[in-house]
């Protein structure tokens, strides 16, 4: 079942929880169907390539999927991890603001 998203391709987050508590970086690339993402930097994982013609073979290192529900945007005030929550704005469309400080988050 789809559920609406808060976190977007190019937020700011931190983890929460897990092996990398306390990391944070970019969101690459979100995937609503499994509620997962990928954020640069966290969760490595090392993946046995096979040698081609453009890339060499070996072990490389690279970021695995992350539980939606492990991440928390960070305010855009203070650089400390929040909540989400939406605002209707008078035109009638809506924007995400961040809980802890009221701000409007980018995006």
């Amino acid at each position: 079942m789809a559920v609406k998203l808060k976190l977007k391709k190019g937020d700011r987050v931190m983890v929460t929880t897990g092996r990398d508590k306390g990391k944070s970086g970019e969101i690459l690339a979100v995937f609503p169907q499994e509620n997962r993402a990928l954020v640069q930097g966290v969760n490595m994982v090392k993946r046995h390539q096979r040698q081609t013609q453009q890339n060499e073979g070996g072990i490389i290192n690279r970021e695995g999927k992350i539980h939606l529900s492990n991440l928390a945007i960070i305010d855009p005030k203070d650089g400390k991890p929040t909540r989400v929550g939406f605002k209707l704005n008078d035109d009638g469309s809506k924007s995400r603001i961040a809980k802890r400080s009221g701000e409007v988050i980018d995006g």
